[in-house]
């Protein structure tokens, strides 16, 4: 670039290679000089549409992509990306739409056809998710992200041996896949097998020991069991990382209930309500656990007057 500043292949490769090293900023800078001298870089408009979608700037990195494909119109990566960049936008339609259009490029698109099935399923449209996953794991079996998604969405539709299966597959893929480990928990405890939910989420938790959510879950199904104090170790281990979680107060509070602990399960319900009154109370209006507090005015002032709680 000394030699000829107008290089526009030479930005290029800067643009590509300081996106590599984490300097996406830098990159974007790159990519604008590469197309100050050539409009008509497809390759240019595409990676500046992702390097900005890293930084977060979507409606920028749609602009992008649309010039990309202005130039190019079979470029099915750009419509992958595109489509990637309206699902982060919440446009889960058009984000469909976009990676239908990568897949009439290049059917065997396995990326496009996994996250078509993301968008599918955020749609609700979980049958057709199943078989966008489906076609994605034909191209490439060995996608344990796909198998995981594909397990959430059979889930969903009430399939859960399925959906066990499924993550079964992921984790036969990657054994370090904490998120499988704590989904194919969750379905099991939808098929009231605790003990084996609760070896699903010690493996979550062996992987990554700072899950609040495997150790929430975990909690839950000890709870369940009947295992109150190991139950409570796991709802207090899912506080200390995250202490603002409403619903771990909750079910403290359900345990604590059980073994008779009123003070205690009310000291956890006002903590509960001081984060998130409504959701607070929708959750502990109908549950058994506190029918013994029912009559306590503290819990009925908790449940009429939440915001008054004092701190």
């Amino acid at each position: 670039l000394e030699v000829n500043p107008d290089d526009d292949e030479a930005w290029y490769n800067r643009g590509y290679a300081l996106d590599e090293l984490g300097r996406t900023e830098e990159a974007v800078a790159s990519y604008d000089r590469a197309l100050e001298v050539n409009p008509d870089q497809d390759l240019a408009w595409n990676n500046r549409g992702y390097a900005l979608g890293k930084l977060g700037c979507y409606e920028e990195a749609l602009k992008s992509y649309d010039r990309a494909l202005e130039v190019n119109p079979d470029h099915d990566l750009a419509w992958n990306n595109r489509g990637n960049a309206l699902d982060e936008l919440g446009r889960y339609e058009e984000a469909v739409a976009s990676y239908d259009r990568a897949l009439e490029v290049k059917p065997d698109k396995d990326e496009a056809w996994y996250n078509r099935g993301n968008a599918l399923r955020k749609l609700g449209r979980y049958e057709e998710a199943v078989a966008s996953y489906d076609r994605a794991l034909e191209v490439k079996p060995d996608q344990d992200l796909a198998w995981n998604n594909r397990g959430n969405a059979l889930d969903e539709l009430g399939r859960t041996e399925e959906a066990i299966a499924s993550y079964d597959r992921a984790l036969e893929v990657n054994p370090d896949h904490d998120l499988a480990w704590n989904n194919r928990g969750y379905a099991l405890v939808n098929l009231s097998r605790y003990e084996e939910a609760v070896a699903s989420y010690d493996r979550a938790l062996e992987v990554n020991p700072d899950d609040d959510l495997a150790w929430n879950n975990r909690g839950y199904t000890l709870g369940k069991l009947g295992c109150y104090e190991e139950a409570l170790k796991s709802f207090d281990r899912a506080l200390e990382l995250k202490p603002d979680d409403f619903g771990a107060f909750c079910a403290r509070a359900c345990i604590y209930a059980r073994q008779n602990h009123l003070e205690l399960a009310l000291d956890s319900l006002k903590r509960a309500f001081q984060l998130n009154p409504d959701k607070s109370r929708q959750l502990v209006q109908t549950d058994t656990d506190f029918d013994e507090l029912r009559n306590d005015p503290r819990f009925q002032r908790l449940i009429e007057n939440p915001e008054k709680q004092e701190s």
